[in-house]
């Protein structure tokens, strides 16, 4: 018998009809099927059939997306977990330093009653805006937006959030010109928290930095030791954070210890700053006690500050 040839294995209508027309006919097919599937909806059950036909394909195709979201949740869980912890530290630290903030407001009460003090009053504050600051960077003043007009004097103190900024050197009647504790002329009477040594912080003209002068070898001092105003001299009220000591070197064939410290203030930031009313009233100290004319208040920050008088003051 004779072989067919490759035409003769061909289906009949592949031997009629050539590709392309094969291809137009099956896209008229379709057409007219989504047409007829439009207006009537026949096509439904068939839809409806191969989706759940599908499912399973369906189901195994999106297995890696839901099992890294499965993973993902465990990971942010882990997270929440975590910071939930580092919140809770956190408030039972803040509670604890509540707690010891009552405690000094209610010792400096008690102080104050034994002292027979005046009558409380509370400190008067003015915010000011900064409206420049100096373009030398070897002089650091500012300038502010309130003047004599607003009550502002001459030597009043600037305070910010977390300590002293400076002092008032000049006042117009609708602006004032500040010093900031860093120039190098200026200096402010301090002493260590810890131990209350006191001496002077002097300004370096460096940005963010105090020198500590004078201080002798033998001098309890300490790295991260938080220095506050002392209140000699009648200008700064004592108690208020000024610095934390950031370097205590010991110079060889120096006598003195080389002291640098970092402002607790922000002096370069923010564009508000806190003018301060300090009130001087008189404390009745027993003249048989000189022991208690060395008092200094345990919590200036709750209200006015109370300065250190010798006993000979007292009525």
């Amino acid at each position: 018998m004779r072989g067919l040839s490759d035409d003769d294995k061909l289906p009949l209508l592949s031997r009629r009809f050539p590709m392309g027309l094969r291809l137009l006919l099956v896209a008229v097919v379709s057409i007219a099927l989504m047409m007829f599937d439009s207006s009537h909806n026949a096509m439904a059950p068939i839809r409806s059939s191969l989706s759940v036909a599908m499912q399973p394909l369906q189901v195994l195709v999106e297995a890696p997306a839901d099992a890294l979201a499965y993973l993902r949740r465990f990971s942010n869980r882990g997270q929440l977990i975590a910071r939930n912890d580092a919140l809770s530290r956190k408030v039972l630290l803040l509670q604890a330093r509540l707690q010891r903030l009552s405690a000094l407001e209610a010792e400096n009460e008690r102080i104050r009653a034994l002292l027979e003090s005046s009558q409380d009053r509370r400190q008067e504050v003015l915010i000011a805006g900064i409206l420049s600051a100096s373009a030398n960077p070897y002089q650091h003043y500012i300038t502010l937006d309130k003047g004599s007009l607003d009550g502002v004097y001459s030597g009043q103190v600037l305070v910010d959030a977390n300590g002293i900024m400076g002092q008032i050197l000049s006042v117009t009647p609708t602006n004032s010109r500040a010093i900031l504790i860093t120039d190098a002329n200026h200096a402010i009477p301090v002493e260590i928290n810890r131990t209350g040594l006191r001496t002077i912080a002097e300004g370096t003209g460096k940005s963010g930095q105090l020198h500590l002068p004078f201080l002798p070898k033998s001098a309890d001092i300490q790295e991260d030791d938080l220095l506050v105003s002392s209140g000699l001299g009648g200008r700064y009220p004592s108690g208020y954070p000024v610095a934390t000591v950031s370097e205590v070197a010991h110079p060889p064939g120096s006598e003195f210890l080389a002291v640098t410290a970092t402002p607790t203030a922000r002096l370069n930031h923010g564009e508000e700053v806190l003018l301060v009313w300090r009130q001087k009233p008189a404390l009745r100290v027993p003249l048989g006690n000189p022991a208690l004319a060395t008092i200094v208040p345990l919590a200036p920050e709750l209200d006015e500050l109370k300065l250190p008088v010798a006993a000979s003051d007292a009525p």
